[in-house]
């Protein structure tokens, strides 16, 4: 069967339903197992509510409405956090508890101890990197399976990827906290991932938020830019692909793309692609990466000259300081002497921030 993503030019007045006709047209309801618990996986990149880096409130009601219409009615919401992110802060700041709360879906943490059961995974595809990252065994939590999952990602770019989407979004959610291991492999980590998706889901599909897109040295030091797109697919690798050459990349140039469309795992290749509702043939947001304190880290310990000495830096207790390097980089100098600057200065003349503004919390 050939790939489908479905795109729509949206507006705030209308973004709600959009996102139902945005399923429909994307064959959510094939898609996804009837009957089945459905997992939500939202994206909080940063816990500070910065638009283009997080899920949107209006995407993730828009997913729960189409969910729901398509008879859905057992959700629940998995969180999970990274070095600089705090889950609970992150579902506070941008909005999206409330908003859990209103719809009654349950929320679970793949990052608190006594929530979900982490098991040893043994997959039976063959994997790239994550047995060798892993030699005592690949955990993933025992919830995920035989549930569906949708994958609530942005269109935007990010430092060690290029851009990020819905295979990147199993990141956080399907690793533990040890997935800094796999930088330096990043790329392969995330084909191996969509294999083991593949494995213990009974469906995937993805709702991509690119009202406000990420232009710049993601997934947090961003640009905000107001596109008024929404993307929806049952293929994660088509959905990147596609939000790929609409920021301005060619996405076979693309690791984790080029690697999963080779493996099978989804297209790549956007002209096997079909794309209904908006033209985007034409469309080039001429986006490009950059770098900032984090990617210069990254280029030395992970893909450059110190990447021989990455068992010392990332799996000794010397790990701590880059952690605490990256927090107190991200939350104590880039956002209050950039970031909040940069999103007042977009909000100023932004419908979508108006929107963020009226959403509850």
């Amino acid at each position: 069967m050939r790939a489908k993503v479905a795109i729509l030019k949206t507006k705030p007045e209308t973004v709600l339903e959009d996102h139902a006709r945005l399923a429909e047209m994307a064959g959510m309801r094939a898609a996804l197992a009837p009957g089945k618990t459905t997992i939500l996986k939202d994206n909080i990149s940063w816990h500070f509510p910065y638009l283009s880096a997080n899920t949107t409130p209006w995407q993730l009601e828009g997913a729960i409405q189409a969910l729901r219409g398509a008879g859905h009615d057992d959700l629940v919401a998995v969180h999970n956090n990274t070095v600089v992110t705090d889950p609970d802060r992150g579902q506070k700041f941008n909005k999206l508890e409330p908003l859990y709360r209103r719809y009654g879906v349950v929320e679970r943490y793949n990052c608190k101890p006594n929530d979900l059961k982490w098991v040893v995974y043994r997959p039976k595809a063959k994997l790239r990197v994550l047995p060798r990252i892993f030699p005592e065994g690949i955990e993933v939590p025992e919830f995920f399976f035989g549930k569906n999952i949708v994958h609530l990602p942005t269109v935007k770019c990010h430092i060690y990827t290029t851009t990020t989407g819905a295979m990147k979004n199993a990141f956080g959610g399907l690793l533990h906290t040890k997935r800094h291991y796999t930088h330096s492999w990043i790329h392969e980590t995330l084909v191996d991932l969509l294999a083991i998706q593949k494995e213990i889901h009974t469906g995937l599909f993805a709702f991509m938020d690119g009202t406000i897109c990420g232009n710049g040295p993601g997934p947090r030091t961003m640009f905000p830019v107001e596109k008024d797109y929404i993307l929806a697919s049952a293929d994660q690798v088509a959905i990147d692909a596609v939000a790929a050459k609409m920021m301005g990349f060619d996405p076979l140039s693309i690791g984790y793309i080029r690697m999963a469309h080779d493996a099978g795992l989804g297209c790549g290749d956007t002209r096997e692609i079909e794309v209904v509702g908006e033209d985007v043939s034409r469309v080039n947001f001429h986006f490009r990466v950059g770098d900032n304190l984090a990617s210069h880290v990254g280029d030395l310990c992970w893909f450059g000259p110190l990447k021989w000495a990455q068992k010392l830096f990332f799996r000794t207790p010397l790990v701590y300081a880059f952690v605490f390097g990256s927090f107190f980089y991200h939350d104590f100098l880039w956002w209050p002497l950039k970031g909040k600057r940069r999103q007042q200065a977009f909000a100023e003349g932004s419908k979508w921030a108006k929107l963020f503004a009226s959403y509850p919390g």
